[in-house]
């Protein structure tokens, strides 16, 4: 079912290099999810295992890596060597399933272990419908649908990039998405975050970093000091590239704190996950003209859940404020006529050079969301002082 190792992310890609220079000995585990509660036929964890299974034959081609030496400069030849060489080790993945309940889980040196959740989690979707027989609209509706989504957005005047790996109905659906949205969003379209996929279709592959990268720098450096270091390595391997800084790994309130006048004006931007965007767009918004700085000089990237109706909405709110762009995902990849798979891997625990294991957390803007330990929850709620009275 996976036939490139560029069938993934972007930001696993650029994660995965900043790891190899900051943190090469540092280990990490990941959990399967399964936030919708759904269950699981008899068999499923078997073929999962032998697609995982099959991963190991996966190898960079010279073709791939040309494209990555072309497009992406900051990449530089040490680590485009590495992933010519690199192979996925499927002992690092368990998979174990009990009757209609599935576990997955991922152990190994974080600069490996990188790459498996967003293949991992677009196969578990994959096989989710065709182990079930789960039927989809036809070719022609779902090309006709994603056109008619880009033709709005473009009349919108709106950037809108594709997000969609990780919850596709298939790779067939996700290739043929991809395909529509570059034939019929001219420059509407901004790129997949897919790099296979962005390759394909000579677009451009989008990405920076995700929650891991803040959640690690947490369990390493302490709650306090997480963004600021996070930010700072970053700066430190990518020297401007990449500049858009995801907020919201122990709250966008805490987020800000960190992001003084020399993070603000070295980042292009930041990017929206959780909570009400608008709230978040008018918080940004302020964050910048507090430090004298003009927001419309800056971007946010929109990435929550989003829907037309919500791009709108947005949109109306930012105009002439904020620069905006969008990374819609599901609605996109999986808006075949099916119900989209509610289900997440996240990092659960990380083990720094020289320490031990240690449960790593995420908080969310919306409350009910947090993900993690209680006990390390609680205490990065005390630490960042998040329990005091606004």
């Amino acid at each position: 079912m996976l036939t490139s190792l560029l069938d993934n992310d972007f930001y696993k890609i650029t994660m995965q290099n900043a790891v190899i220079k900051r943190f090469p000995y540092a280990q990490a585990r990941y959990a399967f999810i399964n936030r919708g509660e759904h269950e699981f036929p008899d068999g499923f964890g078997d073929a999962l295992r032998r697609e995982v299974d099959a991963m190991a034959n996966l190898v960079l081609s010279d073709a791939e890596k040309r494209y990555l030496e072309a497009t992406c400069p900051y990449l530089d030849p040490t680590y485009l060597d590495f992933l010519a060489g690199f192979r996925y080790d499927p002992a690092e993945v368990t998979i174990r399933q009990q009757g209609a309940d599935l576990s997955v889980t991922i152990e190994g040196l974080w600069y490996r272990t990188i790459l498996w959740e967003v293949p991992l989690m677009a196969l578990i979707s994959e096989l989710w419908y065709r182990l079930r027989d789960v039927e989809r609209d036809a070719d022609e509706t779902v090309e006709a649908r994603t056109r008619a989504k880009i033709e709005q957005y473009q009349k919108l005047g709106l950037k809108i990039a594709e997000f969609g790996t990780r919850r596709r109905f298939s790779f067939d659906v996700h290739d043929r998405v991809v395909g529509a949205l570059h034939h019929h969003g001219g420059e509407a379209f901004s790129g997949s975050s897919n790099v296979l996929l962005a390759m394909r279709h000579d677009v451009k592959p989008i990405g920076t970093h995700a929650h891991e990268w803040f959640m690690f720098h947490g369990a390493r450096f302490g709650f306090k000091m997480a963004n600021s270091l996070a930010l700072e390595h970053w700066v430190d391997v990518y020297r401007g590239d990449l500049g858009i800084a995801l907020t919201d790994t122990f709250t966008s309130p805490a987020f800000f704190e960190s992001f003084d006048k020399k993070f603000a004006k070295l980042f292009d931007g930041v990017r929206h996950d959780s909570a009400d965007p608008i709230d978040f767009a008018a918080s940004t918004i302020a964050h910048y003209e507090k430090l004298g700085i003009d927001p419309r000089s800056k971007t946010i990237i929109f990435s929550d859940a989003l829907t037309p109706e919500k791009v709108e909405r947005i949109q109306a709110f930012c105009q002439d404020r904020i620069g905006m762009a969008f990374g819609i995902g599901t609605n996109f990849t999986n808006d075949v006529g099916v119900e989209p798979m509610n289900m997440v891997i996240k990092m659960v625990e990380a083990r720094p050079e020289g320490q031990h294991w240690l449960p790593v957390i995420k908080l969310s803007d919306v409350p009910d969301k947090h993900t993690g330990d209680p006990e390390m929850i609680a205490l990065a709620k005390r630490v960042l002082a998040l329990n005091r009275p606004s």
